[in-house]
């Protein structure tokens, strides 16, 4: 699928994209104001559009600007007026396929 087709609502969103930029790590609470999670956004392109990215944890420390990423078993989302990819905490997966 091509990013410039993504909508909000959109689930089992397999896409390839090129990270072109990364924000600093933020730390929130998780709900339930028990455990504190590490947040960052990237901005995931292709030749047909953008759109944002949101990486927890291990993904920021993974991920790049500049490197070529899967997402398998997205969901497409909107978080403040703005569309965001996120990938499924059970079964979505993100492998970095070009550093």
């Amino acid at each position: 699928m091509n990013i410039g087709e993504l909508k909000v609502g959109m689930k089992t969103v397999n896409v390839k994209g090129k990270v072109t930029e990364k924000s600093e790590t933020s730390e929130v609470y998780s709900r339930y104001g028990y455990n504190v999670h590490r947040v960052a956004n990237a901005v995931l392109s292709d030749d047909t559009g953008s759109i944002k990215l949101v990486l927890w944890n291990e993904q920021i420390d993974v991920v790049g600007v500049g490197d070529t990423i899967d997402i398998e078993n997205g969901h497409v989302t909107q978080f403040r007026g703005e569309t965001q990819l996120n990938v499924g905490k059970r079964h979505g997966k993100l492998n970095v396929t070009k550093k």
